[in-house]
């Protein structure tokens, strides 16, 4: 089948929200918070979709880049990317710091909880999309829904979290943080109604926006991720709910009407 819809797997979490939509099944129904909604897929391993959902600042944190990672025997690294869905006034994305921090001054600011005063909170509206490198110090504030698009790895140090009673891993994070300010790469029209939002080693992300039809290509071998984010997408006869993620591994078109909007995601082997 060129197109597939990927089902969703919700994941509890302390800082999650309990208002989910309700196209998220039995995940909007539950008393926990939930914080994730995963969707991934066996065939196509290299991304993970999620959906997050944020009542509280997620602890600051950072990922390591591959060579990292398989040192301490993980199968990847973590690069990641944010396109904010939904945000409550004053909500916050926190990446990067206000300077350059040696290590000896990141471990202390993680210590003492000077960290949260060194990094920058950068102010977020629907729309914002955040490109995050492996080793970029970072953490999602509350009052957000945000999808976000990484390699597919579940793999986080902390660095601090707020005097929850969860684990740090300050060596680890310490040795993986590239602790310095963050610099915002701006989208890139590459088509009608088409922006480019970023081109990175572990993935390609686009924009699509209606009224446009749009022709995606894909295959077996170099899947693509589609991720409505407004209605007004379909392809064929098949609609494409906003909040839903599918994987064509075939071309696919896509029509787009005023006022929708798509993301579309492309792993490594797509760039080659």
């Amino acid at each position: 089948m060129a197109l597939r819809q990927l089902q969703g797997h919700a994941v509890e979490k302390v800082w999650g929200q309990r208002a989910i939509p309700a196209i998220y099944g039995d995940a909007a129904n539950t008393d926990e918070p939930i914080g994730e909604i995963w969707f991934a897929d066996d065939a196509a391993p290299d991304l993970l979709v999620k959906r997050l959902f944020t009542s509280e600042k997620l602890s600051i944190q950072v990922h390591p880049n591959d060579d990292q990672a398989r040192a301490s025997g993980h199968r990847c690294g973590k690069e990641e990317a944010w396109y904010v869905l939904s945000a409550q006034p004053g909500a916050t994305i926190g990446a990067g710091f206000v300077q350059e921090l040696s290590d000896e001054e990141l471990r202390a600011a993680a210590l003492d909880g000077s960290i949260e005063d060194l990094m920058v909170w950068h102010p977020v509206s629907p729309g914002d999309f955040f490109y995050v490198p492996a080793g970029t110090v970072h953490a999602i504030g509350a009052g957000l829904s945000v999808l976000e698009i990484q390699q597919n790895v579940d793999l986080t140090y902390r660095l601090y979290d707020y005097g929850r009673p969860r684990p740090l891993q300050l060596d680890e994070s310490i040795a993986s943080a590239i602790a310095g300010p963050f610099v915002h790469r701006p989208a890139r029209a590459i088509g009608p109604a088409r922006d480019e939002l970023v081109a990175a080693p572990k993935f390609t992300i686009e924009r699509l926006v209606g009224a446009a039809d749009h022709h995606v290509a894909a295959s077996a071998a170099d899947p693509v991720w589609l991720m409505p984010t407004a209605p007004g997408c379909t392809s064929a006869d098949t609609a494409l709910a906003a909040g839903t993620v599918w994987l064509a591994e075939a071309s696919v078109e896509i029509a787009i009407t005023a006022g929708g909007e798509m993301l579309v995601a492309r792993g490594p082997a797509s760039q080659a």
